[in-house]
C-alpha cells in the first residue's frame, strides 16, 4: 500500500491510494454493494460513474452459507464480479442497528483476509453521540484492543483501524494516537451516521478534527457512512480522503433524490433541478411514470451521478485552490452546516488548518461572504504582518498626542494610502517618501508597499472596504491595529517623495517579499550589494534578481513569490539562523541531494516547523551545511509521518 499527496488545498488532499487491485484517486466515493440485493453492479458503476473502489459487508457474506462458500473458494472479487479495489465492513454497523450480531473479531478479520479483500475492517464498538463518558471510554478501549488483536490476522489485506469516541472529542484523539505505531494501513472515522442523521454538523466537524489530530498523515482517512454530497466539501477540507454510500440506494427506495444542496422527494418536484443523464432523459414526469423497480434504479443512478460529479468538482477545487470557496458556498445550504464552517474559526482549529494551507494557489483568492475572513490564509496574513515585516523608516519623537501615540513617544510614521481601484495597489503611485513606510488598507488588512505583488495581495477578488460584512470589517480593523502596534507605527497622510528620495519599488519588492517568504532579515541580505533587476519586456514586471554577477532570485509569475537560486540560498542560509527555512536530511541522502535528486520523507531528520507546503526551503545536512535548494511538498507533521514519497522537490544541488 502507498498513499501519495499529489495536490492540496486547506487540509484537503488530492491523493493516489495504491492497493493490490489498482490505484484510487482521492477524494472519492465507494458505493456500498449488497451481494444479496444489487440495483447496479460494480461494473455498471465503473462504466457509468467512474467508480474506482467499492465496499461490501463481510458480515453479510459470512452469514449466508452460499455466499461464504463462494467467497472463500473464489474470493470476494468473483462474488461481486469486480476486479478493482474492494473494502469490507465488519458488522459493527449491523450491531449498532440490530444489536444482536454475534461475531468474534479475529474470526471476521481472518475471513476478510481469506476472501482477498484489499482493505479489511476490525469489529470495533460503535459509539453513539448520546453515550455517556464511562461507556464511551470502555468502547474505545475495547476498539483499540480489538485492533491490536487483529493485526496478526490481516495477512495480505490492508487493515483498517476505526477511530471511535462519539462526541467525547479527547477520546477520539486518544483512540487515533493509539494507532500511530500499530501495523495498520488505513483509517476510518466511525460513529458518524447518527450525527449526520440528526444534522449535527458542528459536532461532525469536531469529530473529524480531533480524530485527525491523532492520526498518522501517511494513511488514507475515510469518513465511515458519509455518503451525502452536502457534506463532502467540508469533510474533504478537513482531510477526509474517502467516503462510502448506501444512501444512494436507500434514498432511491424511498423516492428521494440527492442534490449538492440537500434532499428532495421526487413526488414533490414539478421540475428536476439537475442535468445528469437520468434527469435529462426522463424529466420529472417521466421519472414518476416509471415502474417501481425501474424508478428505484433510475433514482439510484441519479444519486450516484450527483455524488460523483460533486467529488469531481471538489478535486478540481483542490487543484486550482478554490476549496475554501466551495466549503463556504455549500455552508449556505443548511444553517447547521454554516455553524460547522464557523466552528473552524476557533483558534486551535485555525492553527492546525493553517499548517496545511499551501503558501499560494494558481487561482485568485475570492471573497464569498461572512465566513471568508476565517480561512487559515487570513490567520497567516495577520501573523506574518507582525513577525515578518521589518520597518525601514527611522523612529521620530511625537510632537503631539495622536490617539496612537503620546507626545514624546518614539514612533515611526506609516503612510496610509487610499485603497485604489486596481492591483497591484502601488502600481502607478509615482514617487513615495522614502523616509517612511507605506501601506494600503483593504479587505486583506494593511498591505505594505513592496508586498502588493505577492499572493494573495495581488491575486485576489475582494470587495472594497465598504462592501465587506461587519465581521470581516472587524477583522481588518484588528489586523491593522496589531500591525501598527507591532512595529511602533502611527498612521500619517503621506506626502510626495523627494526628487532623490523616492521609494525604489523594485528593490522594495525584493526586500518585502523575501521577508514574507523566508523570514524577517532575509530581504536585507538579498539586497545588500550591487543589485540588478531584470524586468519582462512584455509586462514591465520583475523577473530575475542579480547581486553583482550572481543570479539570486527568479519571480514565480503565478504568485509573485521568489524562486531561490543557489547564490540566493547561500545568502538566506547565512542571514537566518538554524532552523529557519531548513530541512535537515540524513547523511545517506546528502550525496543524492547534492546531485539534484529530491528529498524523500524517510530521510528527513528535522525541519523548520514554520515551513508550509509550497515554501522554498534550504536543504542542509546535520552540520547545517547547505547542500540543495527546493520546494517543500508536505506540511512538517506530514513529513514526520510519511515513510515513503517525496518531501522536497530539489531544484538545484550543490556539488562538493
Amino acid at each position: 500500500m502507498t498513499f501519495e499527496i499529489l495536490e492540496r488545498a486547506a487540509a484537503g488532499r488530492l491523493g493516489r491510494f495504491t492497493t493490490a487491485h489498482g490505484k484510487v484517486t482521492t477524494p472519492t466515493l465507494m458505493p456500498v454493494v449488497n451481494p444479496n440485493i444489487s440495483l447496479l453492479t460494480p461494473r455498471q458503476m465503473r462504466d457509468q460513474f467512474g467508480t474506482q473502489m467499492v465496499i461490501t459487508n463481510s458480515y453479510v457474506l459470512n452469514k449466508h452459507e452460499a455466499l461464504r462458500t463462494k467467497a472463500l473458494a473464489e474470493g470476494v472479487h468473483k462474488v461481486l464480479d469486480w476486479d478493482g479495489p474492494t473494502m469490507t465492513d465488519s458488522g459493527t454497523f449491523q450491531m449498532y442497528v440490530y444489536g444482536d450480531v454475534q461475531l468474534q473479531n479475529d474470526t471476521i478479520v481472518g475471513f476478510q483476509r481469506d476472501i482477498g479483500v484489499d482493505v479489511a475492517t476490525c469489529f470495533d464498538i460503535f459509539v453513539t453521540p448520546d453515550m455517556g463518558r464511562a461507556e464511551a471510554e470502555a468502547a474505545v478501549a475495547a476498539t483499540i484492543a480489538r485492533t491490536k488483536e487483529a493485526v496478526p490476522h490481516k495477512g495480505n489485506s490492508l487493515l483498517n483501524a476505526t477511530v471511535q469516541g462519539g462526541v467525547h472529542y479527547d477520546l477520539r484523539k486518544l483512540c487515533a494516537e493509539a494507532y500511530r505505531d500499530l501495523d495498520v494501513d488505513y483509517h476510518t472515522i466511525g460513529g458518524v451516521v447518527p450525527v449526520m442523521e440528526q444534522q449535527m454538523y458542528p459536532e461532525l466537524a469536531e469529530m473529524i478534527l480531533w480524530s485527525q489530530a491523532g492520526l498518522r498523515k501517511d494513511r488514507p482517512v475515510h469518513l465511515f457512512g458519509a455518503g451525502h454530497p452536502l457534506i463532502f466539501p467540508l469533510a474533504v477540507a478537513l482531510g477526509c480522503d474517502l467516503f462510502d454510500s448506501s444512501a444512494y440506494a436507500k434514498y432511491a427506495k424511498d423516492g428521494r433524490m440527492m442534490f449538492e444542496w440537500g434532499t428532495a422527494h421526487l413526488a414533490e418536484l414539478a421540475e428536476l433541478p439537475c442535468a445528469c443523464p437520468v434527469c435529462s432523459k426522463h424529466g420529472a414526469d417521466g421519472l414518476k411514470a416509471l415502474p417501481g423497480k425501474e424508478k428505484e434504479t433510475a433514482l439510484a443512478e441519479h444519486n450516484l451521478h450527483v455524488s460523483f460529479a460533486d467529488l469531481r468538482r471538489i478535486r478540481t477545487a483542490i487543484q486550482e485552490g478554490s476549496l475554501w470557496e466551495l466549503v463556504e458556498q455549500r455552508s449556505a445550504c443548511h444553517p447547521m452546516l454554516a455553524a460547522a464552517t464557523r466552528k473552524l474559526g476557533d483558534p486551535t482549529y485555525q492553527a492546525w488548518l493553517e499548517q496545511r494551507e499551501p503558501v499560494s494557489h494558481t487561482r485568485a483568492l475570492r471573497y464569498t461572504g461572512s465566513l471568508t475572513h476565517q480561512r487559515p490564509i487570513f490567520r497567516r496574513i495577520r501573523e506574518r504582518l507582525q513577525t515578518r515585516f521589518v520597518p525601514q523608516g527611522e523612529p521620530v519623537e511625537m510632537e503631539m498626542d495622536t490617539g496612537f501615540a503620546n507626545k514624546g513617544d518614539m514612533r515611526r510614521e506609516l503612510g496610509m494610502h487610499k485603497e485604489p481601484g486596481g492591483k497591484p495597489y502601488f502600481a502607478g503611485r509615482g514617487s513615495l517618501d522614502a523616509a517612511m513606510d507605506h501601506a494600503v488598507v483593504c479587505a486583506l488588512g494593511p498591505v505594505p508597499a513592496g508586498l502588493d505583488e505577492a499572493y494573495p495581495f495581488a491575486q485576489s477578488v475582494l470587495p472594497r472596504l465598504e462592501g465587506l460584512d461587519r465581521g470581516h470589517m472587524g477583522w481588518v480593523g484588528e489586523t491593522k491595529d496589531l500591525f501598527l502596534a507591532a512595529h511602533g507605527f502611527v498612521p500619517a497622510i503621506p506626502g510626495p517623495g523627494g526628487k532623490d528620495g523616492g521609494v525604489q519599488f523594485g528593490k522594495l519588492q525584493v526586500l518585502r517579499t523575501a521577508d514574507w517568504q523566508f523570514g524577517a532579515g532575509a530581504g536585507a541580505a538579498l539586497i545588500a550589494g550591487d543589485l540588478r533587476l531584470e524586468t519582462s519586456r512584455a509586462t514591465g514586471k520583475l523577473r530575475t534578481v542579480h547581486l553583482g554577477d550572481e543570479h539570486i532570485l527568479s519571480l514565480r509569475a503565478h504568485d509573485g513569490f521568489w524562486t531561490l537560486k543557489i547564490a540566493g540560498a547561500r545568502l538566506v542560509h547565512k542571514a537566518l539562523p538554524s532552523p529557519a527555512n531548513r530541512v535537515v536530511v540524513a547523511a545517506d541522502s546528502v550525496p543524492f541531494n547534492r546531485a539534484g535528486k529530491s528529498v524523500f520523507a524517510q530521510f528527513v531528520k528535522t525541519m523548520d516547523e514554520g515551513l508550509r507546503p509550497g515554501d522554498e526551503c534550504l536543504v542542509v545536512d546535520e552540520q547545517d551545511t547547505l547542500i540543495a535548494v527546493g520546494q517543500l511538498l508536505l506540511a512538517p507533521d506530514e513529513v514526520h509521518d510519511f515513510k515513503k514519497g517525496m518531501a522536497v522537490r530539489v531544484r538545484e544541488g550543490i556539488p562538493v
